[in-house]
């Protein structure tokens, strides 16, 4: 699969937040989304997947995305910022509102909800998770319809080491599988999983091809 961003826009008000913003990946690809807070990386995410209205053009081997909503809910899958998870009810009530019962049993002994290490938590309500716990039921809530392309809207942020591999091995075969994802990070720790780099600023986006480290980012966004 390949998928073509093109000139995506947004305002408030008279306020440019996206000014023609295009990319695009292919199968087994990643895409990182550099930028400052305020920089309007989650709203790109939310124009993408439905979520606010936008100019522009999503295109998914041709078809465009922004114009078929139903084909996107069955190719996209989103994990944004703050969990949308039901606090009051557990992992698994939370799955089961994705899942059918024996598809949940199947990924919690040996598929993607065991890679994410859900079976440990699968009976803790979320109002007692911790984040890196309601992170991963996230991902496990999103990637419930099998999407062919995965947004992730700062996945690791403020999550321990042993939390962000365990996302980041997930991750890592979602891409081998084929599987297409873009991330808006500020952690150098995601920076390995993206094949290319783009910076967010002033509404617009460019390549970013310089070195991987801390200051030459830092000299970048700022």
């Amino acid at each position: 699969m390949k998928i073509e961003i093109k000139n995506i826009k947004k305002n408030y008000s008279k306020k440019e937040v996206l000014r023609d913003v295009s990319f695009e990946a292919s199968s087994g690809e990643c895409i990182g989304i550099l930028g400052e807070n305020g920089s309007g990386k989650s709203t790109l995410f939310s124009v993408l997947t439905g979520l606010q209205k936008g100019e522009g053009a999503f295109l998914a081997d041709g078809a465009d995305l922004m114009k078929s909503p139903s084909k996107r809910e069955r190719i996209v899958g989103f994990v944004p910022q703050s969990p949308p998870l039901m606090a009051e009810l557990s992992a698994k009530d939370n799955l089961r509102l994705w899942y059918t019962k024996a598809e949940m049993e199947k990924e919690l002994s040996g598929g993607v909800l065991s890679l994410l290490g859900i079976s440990e938590f699968v009976k803790v309500p979320v109002s007692k998770m911790s984040g890196g716990m309601k992170k991963r039921l996230s991902i496990g809530c999103a990637v419930a319809n099998h999407p062919t392309v995965l947004f992730l809207d700062e996945p690791s942020a403020a999550l321990d080491i042993v939390c962000k591999e365990k996302i980041g091995d997930y991750l890592r075969k979602f891409k081998k599988a084929g599987g297409i994802i873009v991330i808006a990070t500020h952690d150098v720790y995601e920076l390995d999983l993206c094949d290319r780099l783009y910076i967010l600023k002033d509404g617009a986006l460019t390549l970013y091809e310089g070195e991987r480290d801390v200051k030459s980012l830092a000299e970048q966004l700022s």
